[in-house]
């Protein structure tokens, strides 16, 4: 039976997201592109629940890890998902609504 990540430990992270950082250069070595993008993306969950989802608050804005070009504000928070808006660093808002895990969000924008 698989575990959630939420009932790992931060080591037991660490150690996740070394494992599937090899497994990701492995499928990116070998052409298989779907099977890096997972990892990839379990990379990110796995980094999100070693961060702190109560250092991030409604009204902050912070820039997205792959999109340099946009920026994200946090309307609230569930779990390691902030929820908001996609704008453009021009101020166009680019997407309604939309979740992203907390480890894609870097810099915050003052």
């Amino acid at each position: 039976m698989q575990r959630r990540y939420s009932q790992y430990t931060v080591e037991q992270l660490q150690q996740e997201v070394a494992e599937l950082t090899e497994k990701a250069q492995k499928a990116e070595q070998m052409g298989m592109v779907n099977e890096y993008a997972v990892h990839q993306r379990k990379i990110v969950m796995a980094k999100s629940y070693m961060k702190n989802p109560r250092e991030y608050r409604r009204g902050q804005v912070y820039e997205i890890d792959g999109s340099p070009s946009e920026l994200f504000e946090i309307d609230y928070m569930n779990g390691v998902f902030a929820w908001g808006t996609r704008k453009a660093k021009q101020g166009e808002v680019v997407n309604d609504e939309e979740a992203l895990p907390i480890a894609l969000l870097t810099e915050r924008v003052e």
